[in-house]
C-alpha cells in the first residue's frame, strides 16, 4: 500500500526541542516523521522519564549496566544516534543509508528511491509520486506492479537486546494516514523474520497499529485511533530482557502507554531500524 502522488513525509529537527524520527528504523515509504531513537539502561530504574529525554534530543541509546548509588540506581548510557542527524548530509551519512537494508523493494507497489527523501532545516521529507513503466518487484514468489517511488531510510547500526538489556526508541511522527498509504517506523531481523516490531504503523484506515510478531500466524496486533494525523505525536517504545530469552515490548503514543507485547526468542538477536 504505497502513498499516493502528492503524498509527503516530514522529520522535525530535535535541534529546535523537537523529536524527530521516521522509520523500520527505518523509515519506510509514505510517511512524514522525526526520528528520534533513545535507549536507556532499565537496570530496575522504572521512574526513567524518558518522554523529557525525548524533548531535549534525538538519539538511540544502547542500555548498558546500571550502577547503585545512595538511594538510588545511576543509569549509563550510550548514545548511537544523536540529535544532529537530520542537521545536515554529512551528519545523515554518519549514522543513516537511504532505502531498505535489503534494496528498493519489500512487500508493497512502492519502489524506494534516494531521490525522493530530503533534508532541510533538520527536518527529513521522504515524498511519494505516481509512476509508470518501473520493472516489477518480486516479493514472495509473486511479481507486484511497481506505481510509486518513495523512500526509506535505515539505521548504520544494528540492536541487539541482550541479556539484562534494552533499548528505547523514541520519534515523533507525523504520518499520512489516505487509503493506500503504509507508513511505518519498525524494527526487522538482520539474521531472518522474525523478529519484528511495528512501533508506528499506518496502514490507510485512519488507525495507527502497534505489532510484534512471534511467526506469521502468531502476530500480538493492536489497533487504535490515530488522532488529528496532521499533527506531529510523540512515539516511545521501550524493548526489554525478560527472562534471557524474550523481550517485553511497551508502546507509548503521547505519552500514555498503549500496550505492552512480548517477543520470544528476541534477546540477541539483532534487528534493523
Amino acid at each position: 500500500m504505497p502513498a499516493r502522488q502528492g503524498d509527503i513525509i516530514s522529520v522535525k529537527s530535535a535541534s529546535r526541542g523537537d523529536i524527530p524520527s521516521w522509520c523500520p528504523v527505518f523509515i519506510p515509504p509514505n510517511a512524514a516523521a522525526n526520528s528520534f531513537f533513545q535507549a536507556t539502561d532499565n537496570g530496575g530504574k522504572k521512574g526513567l522519564d524518558t518522554m523529557k529525554a525525548l524533548r531535549r534530543s534525538l538519539a538511540a541509546l544502547l542500555l548498558a549496566s546500571a550502577l547503585p548509588g545512595p538511594g538510588l540506581l545511576a543509569a549509563a548510557k550510550h548514545i548511537m544516534i544523536p540529535a544532529t542527524s537530520f542537521d545536515s548530509q554529512a551528519d545523515f551519512d554518519t549514522d543513516w543509508n537511504y532505502n531498505y537494508p535489503w534494496g528498493t523493494d519489500h512487500n508493497g507497489a512502492a519502489r524506494m528511491a534516494k531521490g525522493q527523501v530530503s533534508l532541510s532545516g533538520g527536518t527529513l521529507t521522504i515524498t511519494a509520486k505516481k509512476v509508470s513503466g518501473e520493472k516489477a518487484a518480486s516479493h514472495g514468489g509473486k511479481q507486484i506492479p511497481i506505481k510509486y517511488l518513495a523512500g526509506a531510510v535505515h539505521a548504520k547500526e544494528h540492536f541487539n537486546v541482550s541479556r539484562g538489556g534494552g533499548y528505547d526508541f523514541s520519534a515523533e511522527l507525523k504520518a499520512t494516514t489516505g487509503r493506500g498509504t503504509w507508513p511505518a517506523f519498525w524494527l526487522t531481523g538482520v539474521k531472518g523474520w522474525p523478529p519484528e516490531i511495528d512501533m508506528a504503523e499506518w496502514k490507510g484506515s485512519g488507525k495507527i497499529s502497534f505489532n510484534t510478531f512471534n511467526t506469521s500466524s502468531q502476530v500480538r496486533a493492536r489497533d487504535v485511533n490515530y488522532p488529528n494525523p496532521g499533527d506531529f505525536h510523540k512515539f516511545l517504545c521501550e524493548v526489554r530482557d525478560k527472562n534471557g530469552k524474550d523481550v517485553s515490548v511497551k508502546f507509548f503514543m503521547d505519552g500514555q502507554l498503549i500496550e505492552t507485547q512480548y517477543g520470544r526468542g528476541y534477546v540477541g538477536q539483532p534487528m534493523y531500524l
